[in-house]
C-alpha cells in the first residue's frame, strides 16, 4: 500500500501540505514572529513588513502569528474529534455487526434514531443546551456523528462475516475476542481511515463555523474561524483580514478530501 500511495502524486501532496501544517502548528512558538495576543492599537490593519509578514489585525496583533497558532485548535481539536467519533463508531459497529440479533437491534435503532437528526441542528441544539466552549463543540459533534461510522462499520463487519477466514476461526473454536481483534478489525479499518479522511474536512468546517458563530473557540485565542468572525466586521473596508484564515481552511480542508479520494482509490480491493 504504500508504494502505491508514493505512485500517487496527489497523495503524496496532501499528506506533506498535511503534516507541515501539523509540525508548524507544534513548533509554533518557535515559528510565529510574534505573540499571536500582543495588541498595538497604534499598528492596527498595518500592511505586510518584515515585523507583520501578513499585516495586523483590528487589534494590531499579528495577522501570520495568530494563523500559526490557530493551526492547534483547528487542526488538532478537528483530529482529536474525529478519532473519538471513529472509535465510537468501530466499537458500536463491529459489536452490532457480529453480535447480530437483539443486540444488532437495539444498537441500530439508536443508530437510526440519531441520524433522523440534521447533524449541523442537532449540534447547535446540544451546545446550546450545554453551553458555549470548545469542549462542548466537541462532545457534540462526536455525539452526533458517531452513528454514521457506526452503520457503516457495521455495513462492512457484515459483508467480512460470511468470509473463509471468518467461519473457519469460529469452526475451530477461535473466542470472539480474538476474531474480533485479529481478523475483523483489521479487515475493516482500510475503510475507517478512508472515511476519517474524507470526513476530516467536515470537522474542520464544523468547529471553524462554530467558533464563527461565537460557539467554539473564545476570544482572545487564535483559532481560523474567529479570525474570520473578527474579520467580517471590516469586510467591506479591508476585505483583506479574511484572505488569510479563508485560505488556510480552504487549503486543510480540501488536502483532506483530495488525500480521502486517493486513498478510497488505493484501498478499493477491486484495484489490488
Amino acid at each position: 500500500m504504500l508504494k502505491k500511495i508514493i505512485k500517487d502524486k496527489i497523495a503524496v501532496m496532501t499528506l506533506i501540505i498535511i503534516v507541515s501544517t501539523m509540525l508548524i502548528g507544534i513548533f509554533a512558538e518557535e515559528l510565529a514572529p510574534n505573540d499571536p495576543n500582543k495588541t498595538s492599537i497604534s499598528k492596527k490593519y498595518a500592511s505586510g513588513s518584515r515585523e507583520f509578514p501578513l499585516g495586523t489585525d483590528h487589534l494590531g496583533r499579528c495577522i501570520l502569528s495568530r494563523l500559526i497558532h490557530g493551526i492547534r485548535p483547528t487542526l488538532f481539536l478537528s483530529l482529536l474529534t474525529m478519532l473519538c467519533t471513529i472509535t465510537l463508531g468501530t466499537i458500536i459497529g463491529v459489536i452490532s455487526g457480529y453480535a447480530r440479533g437483539l443486540v444488532d437491534e437495539i444498537l441500530m435503532r439508536v443508530v437510526d434514531i440519531m441520524l433522523s437528526f440534521p447533524s449541523q441542528v442537532m449540534i447547535l441544539a446540544v451546545v446550546g443546551m450545554m453551553g458555549v466552549g470548545i469542549r462542548n463543540v466537541i462532545i457534540a459533534s462526536i455525539a452526533i456523528k458517531w452513528a454514521w461510522y457506526a452503520r457503516m462499520i457495521r455495513s462492512s463487519v457484515l459483508r467480512h462475516s460470511n468470509k473463509n477466514y471468518i467461519l473457519y476461526s469460529k469452526t475451530i473454536g477461535t473466542g470472539k475476542g480474538f476474531i474480533i481483534m485479529r481478523h475483523m478489525i483489521p479487515n475493516v479499518l482500510p475503510e475507517v481511515i478512508v472515511l476519517a479522511t474524507l470526513d476530516m474536512g467536515w470537522v474542520i468546517i464544523s468547529i471553524s463555523t462554530l467558533s464563527f458563530l461565537g460557539l467554539g473557540i473564545q476570544a482572545p485565542a487564535a483559532e481560523w474561524g474567529a479570525m474570520l468572525s473578527e474579520a467580517k466586521n471590516v469586510i467591506t473596508s479591508y476585505p483583506t483580514q479574511m484572505l488569510a484564515p479563508g485560505i488556510a481552511v480552504l487549503i486543510i480542508v480540501s488536502a483532506f478530501n483530495l488525500l480521502g479520494d486517493s486513498l478510497r482509490d488505493i484501498l478499493d480491493p477491486k484495484e489490488v
